[in-house]
């Protein structure tokens, strides 16, 4: 704000000399003088003492001209404009260059009157960063609020996630925003990206994953180039920005010392990174949803562990009383057997306790196999590698050739579900190594949207015949308890053999749990 030049102190020459009185001063004193010697010398011709009232009447009207030209209309103008301004009204300037003897004064006033508008619209410039800045802080502590709200309420982590990787665009006004999270294993899951057409994909819509020309992984939420920003424009077909117009601005969501997954928000240069508010905003929402994933992962695990210890104490009960109880069977039946051997007894007799002797030790098999599967196959590392380590066995007890293929990266089932699943897969292949014969098997499980999952255990093996599944009773017993936990899944088990055809099995459910 500069400061206007104050006037010159006022002195009588330079009063006078503003109001141009010197003529009638001059006048008025000629006049006077010619009285003054009528008075002392004599009485005036005629002619002097016309000249004598007539320079007189003369001066007292040109002052009295002068004293209203240049003091009292200046005076009348200033009341005005002080009148003005203080209505409010802007732009007021006392005497606009006709002050006369005033204009010292004037220009003091006038220069009062711009100091004090500059302090109104200081003023106001303050009162309205002010009332931005408590709007942002009403805006932040909303979604502040919003965040710590969703942790508690959120049903599905990456639905989380994806609703706030929308917010967190809008409110800084990027191009483009990618989430990841860090999974288990160490690495960073891409969850959901927001490209340049404002529409959210998920990570199965965007699967396989293109490159860029430089051989990192390019998703449709990334539009950074490296290089030539035009040559990659034309290679991915759509826009891409160079370093110098886009930054990527990354927002970590740390929990105590782990980072669990981050944003970036892809934003015009230098345009968030000034924004200090802004910076500590972003942080704070990340800190927010980094609690988020490690509660629902401290849930997932808690929720894990409790079915973990329900089945070891249930194969610890099944094996202090069923197994011991199968084991004593199983010596008494090998000691009646010794006896009727040595004492020449009924062929018949040994036949048959042969055949208890076979039906035992199947089922201490069973029971083991039972055990073996109790005991937690659902491990802290999911479901996949359970899986893995199920086909693995399954490997080395029969030396099969079996193909394992999952095209879920991350499966979302409850634990119960998983159970169920895993207990399907495990009876169909007992059930192939009991009775297919088989030289191949493949097991795929495949992940559709919606929370959709598809089994399918397919062998080479002798297979059977479908439309005679009614037998003997105790025949396929293996198929009853498979369409039992199909069941219980909510699913559908479509189950297609014919003789020296295999046998192909095939699940489809819908899952219920959410993260």
């Amino acid at each position: 704000m500069t400061r206007p030049a104050k006037a010159k102190t006022a002195t009588l020459p330079n009063i006078l000399h503003t109001a141009r009185l010197f003529l009638p001063l001059s006048l008025l004193g000629g006049g006077l003088l010619l009285c003054i010697s009528s008075a002392l010398i004599g009485p005036l011709l005629p002619g002097q003492s016309f000249i004598a009232w007539l320079l007189v009447i003369t001066a007292l009207g040109l002052a009295g001209l002068r004293l209203h030209r240049y003091l009292f209309l200046p005076l009348l103008e200033m009341q005005n404009a002080l009148y003005h301004f203080n209505l409010g009204e802007p732009g007021v300037r006392v005497g606009d260059g006709r002050t006369g003897v005033l204009q010292g004064m004037a220009t003091d006033i006038n220069s009062m009157i711009e100091e004090l508008a500059d302090l109104y619209d200081d003023m106001d410039n303050r009162v309205a960063a002010q009332t931005k800045r408590l709007a942002q802080k009403t805006a932040s502590l909303k979604i502040l609020y919003d965040v710590a709200n969703s942790i508690n309420q959120a049903s599905n982590l990456d639905d989380l996630l994806v609703r706030f990787l929308r917010i967190l665009k809008e409110m800084v006004n990027a191009r483009a925003a990618t989430v990841r999270l860090r999974t288990t294993e160490g690495q960073m899951r891409l969850v959901a990206c927001l490209g340049l057409d404002d529409q959210v994909l998920r990570e199965r819509e965007i699967l396989p994953i293109r490159l860029c020309r430089c051989g990192d992984t390019l998703t449709p939420g990334d539009i950074l180039c490296r290089h030539d920003p035009e040559q990659c424009s034309a290679a991915q077909e759509r826009p891409m920005f160079g370093s110098e117009e886009i930054e990527a601005i990354e927002v970590p969501m740390p929990y105590h010392d782990d980072l669990m997954g981050f944003y970036r928000l892809y934003v015009p240069r230098y345009g968030l990174r000034e924004r200090e508010d802004e910076m500590e905003l972003l942080k704070a929402i990340g800190r927010h949803l980094g609690m988020a994933v490690a509660k629902q992962r401290s849930d997932s695990e808690a929720r894990r562990l409790t079915i973990i210890e329900e089945r070891t104490a249930l194969a610890h009960e099944l094996h202090d009383s069923l197994a011991q109880t199968l084991a004593s069977l199983r010596f008494q039946v090998r000691m009646l057997r010794d006896t009727l051997q040595s004492d020449g007894d009924s062929q018949q007799a040994i036949e048959e306790v042969g055949r208890i002797s076979n039906g035992l030790d199947e089922a201490h098999d069973e029971l083991r196999e039972l055990l073996n599967g109790f005991r937690a196959p659902v491990d802290g590392r999911g479901l996949g590698p359970a899986l893995e380590k199920i086909i693995s066995r399954f490997r080395q007890e029969t030396g099969l050739v079996v193909f394992l293929q999952m095209d879920c990266q991350q499966p979302s089932l409850s634990g119960s579900e998983e159970m169920q699943l895993l207990r399907i897969i495990q009876e169909s292949l007992a059930n192939i190594r009991k009775h297919a014969h088989a030289h191949t098997v493949r097991v795929l499980l495949r992940c559709r949207r919606s929370g959709q999952y598809a089994l399918l255990v397919e062998d080479d093996g002798v297979g059977f015949d479908n439309a005679q599944r009614m037998g003997r009773p105790g025949e396929h017993i293996g198929l009853s308890i498979l369409e039992e936990r199909a069941h219980r899944l909510n699913g559908e088990l479509r189950i297609e053999s014919e003789p020296g055809e295999g046998t192909r099995i095939e699940l489809n459910f819908q899952s219920k749990f959410r993260q």
